[in-house]
């Protein structure tokens, strides 16, 4: 069990950590409309959950596995994912000189302006956004809601991938005829 969780945790978080560092790392500034992107990108990394439990299912298990350890594995996968995630983007940061929260700040308060904001909405969101830099650059801070961004998403993926492969007849390992 934990070598599946491993192999497709590592996978899982390579296929997000990756792009992420390929597409972000080029841009000098980060659109706020990327995030979309982002979890378009989690959710094809965390097919690996569902894909790790399977294997697990028909070529550990016979075929059978309960929802208890399906999701466990699962939540394993996730976590490996996650973590890979963090790393990933701890090296953006890095590489971007921890420009981030500058970027993100500028951008949303250009936003609000776009919108026509009135000043009094304006200065509430620069005193927000001082707040959020303040806070993003411990890493105290950072390492958990980096982590709190794709583990949520994996938590979902996990329950989903338990719920339907604990049914032996859902997507069943095909034998092959000899």
């Amino acid at each position: 069990m934990i070598r599946i969780i491993l192999v497709f945790g590592v996978a899982a978080g390579l296929i997000v950590a990756l792009p992420m560092a390929l597409f972000v790392l080029p841009i000098p500034k980060v659109p706020i409309d990327n995030m979309y992107v982002g979890y378009l990108l989690m959710l094809m990394a965390l097919s690996m959950v569902f894909v790790g439990v399977k294997r697990y299912r028909d070529q550990t298990l016979g075929g059978v596995i309960k929802f208890g350890p399906a999701l466990l594995i699962g939540l394993g996968i996730s976590t490996v994912a996650g973590i890979f995630y963090v790393i990933g983007w701890e090296m953006v940061l890095a590489a971007t000189h921890y420009s981030f929260a500058d970027t993100y700040a500028s951008e949303a308060i250009k936003a609000a302006h776009a919108k026509g904001a009135s000043p009094a909405e304006i200065a509430k969101l620069a005193a927000q956004m001082a707040a959020f830099k303040a806070e993003y650059a411990n890493p105290l801070y950072r390492l958990p809601e980096s982590f709190s961004e794709i583990f949520p998403v994996g938590v979902l993926i996990s329950l989903i991938s338990a719920a339907l492969l604990r049914n032996r007849r859902f997507m069943a390992a095909r034998t092959v005829a000899v």
